[in-house]
């Protein structure tokens, strides 16, 4: 028990000086005494989690006795240079709770959700994919496709303007949540039957007292339970994350980096590309929606058919490149099947509209980057670095219901 003390000490510690909405940042040394394995993450305690929670039936679901932890991730510094915590669109008034986001696994893995119980949200993004769907277009509950591509979920919470959807119509991710159970091709669901049919299920009511102190089943609990469960889906530890601890610029040659991993990288930072322009800070993510010439006449009217201004014609989210060799097929309609399909688009393939994101431009032409081919396997080679295998096969993520 005495070799366990100080680095139990150390965590209270650290914790305890942490307000509700801050980052918990750790130097590499407490880092190595406080992540061990995920049973120390088990036994951090929110302000709302208690050691009173109310057990689940084990016969349905298989939930730790104690949740896991979900609402103090330990983030280390490295990870959040480089302007990643302006990205976060956390609201003050969904800060993430352990059993809040136990709860929204739960709801994320339920095909109670759909109509005819068959579709769950991890129908379509799934964990071994990056939390997306290696299918263009996703099946519904009636066996109809989507109009659009799943994209994957991994650090959603990481994209600072807080719209959803390739179109951004969704405000916040907590209004984005509840708009596929009710799609008439997703989950086909209204929200009062919802209500109605999870209040039926025994497990949700000892689930929704642990998240919010009361068993009633509410579509607002709903959305702020599978929000925070998603935003607790943070993805730190690739090959990149490893090398950038070794160095002290982003621009230097990672140690644990192939010379090819190098180039590519060295490459997407580079003005030639000017991918990181657009896939910024270490989230690899945008800072607003782009039209990035997949078609010359629009057909998708992406941004534009929301707000109706002509300018944003074609103009489509920006999503993080993490785990971007899982989540194929790409693009919002899924046209591109690989990354090398994806590369040269923008190495010869773009096409000129009147929307074209400057970055994309030369004067009144495309700007063409001129990439040889062991420039674009270097961007590959790159690209699939970012896989966080621990992210795609941690438990906490995974499927709770018994099989």
């Amino acid at each position: 028990m005495k070799k366990y003390f100080v680095p139990i000490c150390l965590m209270v510690t650290i914790l305890s000086s942490c307000s509700k909405d801050e980052y918990v940042e750790i130097t590499e040394d407490e880092e190595q005494a406080l992540v061990d394995d995920d049973t120390n993450e088990a036994d951090v305690e929110t302000e709302t989690d208690t050691n009173n929670d109310l057990a689940v039936d084990s016969s349905i679901l298989v939930l730790p006795d104690s949740p896991f932890n979900y609402a103090n991730i330990l983030l280390p510094n490295f990870f959040l240079d480089n302007d990643v915590r302006n990205e976060d669109n956390t609201p003050n008034n969904n800060q993430i709770t352990d059993n809040g986001a136990t709860l929204g696994r739960v709801l994320f893995y339920d095909n109670n959700l759909s109509r005819n119980n068959t579709i769950s949200c991890a129908s379509c993004h799934i964990q071994e994919h990056g939390f997306a769907d290696p299918t263009a277009l996703s099946t519904g509950f009636d066996g109809e496709l989507t109009s659009r591509n799943s994209m994957g979920l991994a650090n959603a919470r990481f994209y600072e303007n807080g719209r959803f959807f390739w179109d951004e119509r969704a405000e916040s991710l907590e209004e984005q949540t509840l708009v596929p159970i009710q799609d008439l091709v997703e989950m086909g669901m209204t929200l009062p039957e919802l209500e109605d049919k999870l209040s039926e299920l025994d497990y949700y009511g000892t689930l929704f007292t642990n998240a919010f102190g009361d068993e009633a089943v509410t579509s607002d609990h709903i959305a702020l339970a599978l929000s925070q469960f998603i935003r607790s889906m943070v993805s730190y530890e690739s090959k990149f994350d490893e090398g950038l601890t070794q160095v002290n610029d982003i621009d230097d040659n990672f140690p644990n980096f192939t010379t090819s991993e190098n180039r590519g990288k060295q490459l997407f930072m580079s003005n030639q590309t000017r991918c990181f322009d657009c896939h910024a800070t270490n989230v690899f993510v945008g800072d607003d929606a782009r039209n990035n010439g997949l078609d010359a006449t629009i057909t998708d009217l992406g941004v534009g058919g929301i707000t109706g201004n002509n300018n944003e014609l074609g103009e489509f989210k920006v999503p993080s490149l993490r785990n971007i060799a899982l989540t194929g097929p790409y693009m919002h309609d899924g046209r591109f099947e690989t990354l090398e399909d994806v590369i040269e688009h923008y190495n010869s393939g773009v096409q000129n509209n009147p929307n074209l994101d400057n970055r994309l431009t030369q004067g009144n032409n495309v700007r063409r980057l001129n990439l040889s081919d062991d420039d674009k396997q270097a961007l590959v080679d790159f690209l699939n670095t970012l896989t966080d295998d621990e992210f795609v096969n941690d438990e906490k993520y995974a499927n709770p219901f018994v099989e």
